[in-house]
């Protein structure tokens, strides 16, 4: 698909302020729950690793941070990726805690910037990224998670890797969106978009709010503030968004995977992302009436096998699943919560999802197969603007079949 910067690029950024990222994992018997898989610590071989920072952002307490950095660095030439893993970072590179600023998403996604003129006389560009499953270019991106990224495994497996950089002018585009959370009146409020705590009644486009929103991403946008105690002074700080690429240079040995994310909240004409979670009533949190259950049904486009899985929730998130049209559990992913203060175990934090490595060839997709996705909740308090994404690797073959 074809956007031309100067009239689309606010469309195209309102769409992209609601992705977010998502994958699978697995508790089953049948599958391998790891956080990382085995020899995920030594890469070996021939693969390789480089590391990158974002442009630097500045954030005061209190402070959302929500930028796209086109032509991002990254990697040149054709290679196949094996993992990305990023954090936010200081100034010294030191490991920024959850507690202080939340990183709500990153995400990232290649794209064609062509020097050729569109029929207007505007420059166009082209979204390359995952293979689908949602509609158009919401959740796009090939890698993308949140609180969750310094313990969660994005390492494909064996001889397993995604394919880009074949074409001359592709290029990369970086999403961060960081909440400093510094002095603020209600952490978890703030994290969760509150619009309340913004005070935010219009979007960043400048038009009203819907009502009913109370909060989520179109309260949550770049450079809005979230309510601070009274008294509390603290100074701005500067951070990055640090990230390590793991890839291999491309050769016929490597098999490409296609990458497919599904959202809970998908109804036939679209993905909207986020959704809110309602308290429930009864004080025996243990009961089903104390947990939501999001639900969705989509479709494969290209079978084969399934090689990695892994799911994204926000706080209050208790595991997501994915089964197939016969009901055969293809993976399930549980939240990690932190129990301390220290970097990566921040206390009541999501600070990692367990992931599915399956054996290959022991658990496959077909095209045109649909595929349940459920999202579980906690409703023992409310939660606005959540997301229940899962994301699979697939190595594609005939033998997949259809249905």
């Amino acid at each position: 698909m074809v956007l031309h910067i100067r009239n689309q690029m606010e469309a195209f950024k309102g769409f992209l302020v609601l992705l977010f990222v998502s994958t699978l994992a697995t508790t089953s018997p049948a599958f391998a729950a790891h956080i990382f898989p085995s020899g995920r610590e030594n890469y070996g071989g021939d693969v390789k690793t480089a590391t990158f920072r974002s442009p630097a952002f500045t954030l005061a307490p209190g402070e959302v941070q929500n930028t796209f950095y086109f032509g991002s660095s990254f990697v040149k030439g054709h290679i196949g990726i094996k993992a990305f893993d990023a954090e936010v970072v200081d100034e010294d590179g030191n490991s920024v805690p959850l507690n202080e600023v939340y990183l709500h998403h990153w995400i990232v996604f290649n794209y064609l910037n062509t020097s050729v003129s569109s029929s207007n006389g505007m420059l166009s560009w082209t979204i390359l990224g995952n293979n689908g499953v949602c509609p158009g270019y919401v959740l796009c991106q090939l890698f993308g998670l949140g609180s969750e990224t310094r313990l969660t495994s994005t390492w494909l497996p064996g001889p397993y890797a995604i394919e880009v950089g074949q074409y001359d002018n592709e290029a990369w585009l970086l999403n961060v969106h960081a909440i400093d959370t510094r002095g603020t009146v209600d952490p978890l409020g703030c994290l969760e978009c509150r619009c309340d705590l913004y005070n935010i009644t219009v979007g960043e486009d400048g038009r009203p709010i819907k009502d009913g929103y109370k909060g989520g991403l179109l309260c949550c946008y770049d450079g809005v503030h979230c309510q601070l105690k009274d008294g509390y002074v603290g100074e701005s700080r500067t951070y990055y968004l640090q990230y390590t690429v793991h890839y291999l240079d491309w050769s016929d040995s490597i098999l490409p995977v296609k990458i497919y994310i599904f959202d809970s909240t998908y109804e036939g004409s679209g993905c909207k992302v986020e959704f809110d979670v309602s308290s429930c009533s009864s004080q025996n949190v243990s009961t089903s009436e104390c947990t939501l259950m999001q639900e969705s049904v989509m479709e494969v486009p290209i079978g084969g096998d399934v090689i990695y899985g892994v799911s994204h929730q926000h706080a209050g998130g208790i595991g997501g699943a994915i089964y197939g049209q016969d009901g055969r559990e293809i993976c399930t992913s549980i939240p990690l919560y932190g129990n301390g203060t220290e970097v990566g175990n921040e206390a009541g934090y999501i600070v990692g999802m367990t992931t599915c490595y399956p054996e290959p060839g022991s658990v496959q997709v077909m095209s045109g197969e649909s595929i349940r996705l459920l999202s579980n909740y906690s409703r023992s308090i409310s939660h606005t603007g959540v997301m229940g994404l899962s994301y699979i690797a697939v190595y594609p073959h005939s033998e997949a079949g259809t249905l």
